[in-house]
């Protein structure tokens, strides 16, 4: 138990620093090929905070483990919300002013509904992949389109542009975005092995193990660039990058594991888990709804999410041993 305890935690590890320095190279490589912050926020830097779920969720899948990583994807969206936005929120009220977050908030409450959907005949299959993917290909054409349409005075246009490294050498740019590459699939690798054999040796499902130990260790790159974020009163960005996470989550994550391994679903990841994602995530439309109105998420509102991301991770804990 100890040897898998040490996989996951180095797992995570090179997930969280890799998936770091593989955002920025790939963020900065954009922007020498004159793509503006925006674009280059709203889409590579959503898609690397995903990364981590994305590897390893595919690794699962391809090893036989499709449980785990269906657990992986629910998992991370709900901890992104609960977990992420309820720290954010306690430490800083976060204020919402900014129309392009209030249009990606609508997309992912559209995707969670279409994972919903995909979910009532309790398989995944290699349709539902095909369904999957290809409304990835159209929300990125979307978000890109919504990147050039969005006003140059919208907030989180200049919080994406303070925040994207700039190296004047390509090489070093194609240098970081490979070293992060290979750390987030050494990372992959060893986190999969870790947490498949902790689950064995624990009697828990792999679904469990998902939820609440890979799904943490996966965003935890979302909960590092939140916190840091949000002291800079960087709010569109907090919230950005939770929603887009979770739509490359909902759809890339969930898709490529489809692809790879259709299988029936458990049993309670269609009468329990993803309802409660679906839950969190109407409870987060809610709270944005008035973001053009100079809303905010308050802390009471963060103490909320929190106290319910506590309470579903300690029953799907206290649910999971046998």
């Amino acid at each position: 138990m100890m040897w898998s305890l040490a996989e996951v935690i180095a797992g995570l590890i090179l997930l969280t620093w890799g998936a770091d320095r593989f955002v920025d190279g790939a963020a900065a490589a954009a922007r020498k090929f004159g793509v503006s912050s925006l674009v280059v926020g709203l889409t590579i830097l959503a898609l690397g905070t995903s990364a981590p779920e994305i590897l390893v969720s595919g690794l699962s899948a391809f090893r036989g483990e499709p449980d785990l990583a269906i657990g992986n994807a629910i998992g991370s969206n709900v901890v992104n919300i609960g977990l992420v936005l309820g720290v954010v929120a306690l430490i800083r009220p976060i204020q919402l002013s900014s129309a392009t977050v209030r249009r990606e908030m609508a997309m992912l409450l559209a995707v969670s509904l279409l994972v919903v959907s995909l979910f009532l005949d309790r398989y995944l299959s290699r349709i539902d992949s095909l369904i999957l993917l290809s409304s990835l290909v159209l929300v990125i054409f979307w978000m890109i389109q919504i990147g050039f349409r969005s006003s140059t005075n919208d907030p989180i246009a200049a919080e994406y542009e303070a925040e994207i490294p700039q190296y004047d050498n390509i090489k070093i740019t194609l240098f970081w975005l490979f070293i992060g590459l290979s750390a987030l699939l050494f990372g992959a690798e060893l986190l999969v092995d870790g947490a498949i054999d902790f689950a064995r040796l624990m009697g828990v499902s792999e679904v469990v193990i998902g939820i609440v130990l890979v799904a943490f260790g996966t965003s935890l790159p979302e909960l590092a660039v939140s916190i840091v974020s949000v002291m800079k009163r960087e709010y569109g960005m907090v919230l950005g990058n939770i929603i887009g996470s979770n739509i490359f989550n909902s759809l890339a994550v969930i898709g490529i594991t489809a692809l790879i391994a259709p299988a029936p679903l458990p049993p309670s990841v269609m009468s329990f888990h993803i309802m409660v994602m679906v839950a969190f995530t109407l409870g987060l439309f809610v709270m944005t709804y008035d973001c053009e109105g100079g809303h905010a998420i308050r802390r009471r509102e963060g103490l909320l999410l929190l106290v319910s991301f506590v309470a579903y991770e300690t029953y799907t804990v206290m649910s999971g041993f046998p």
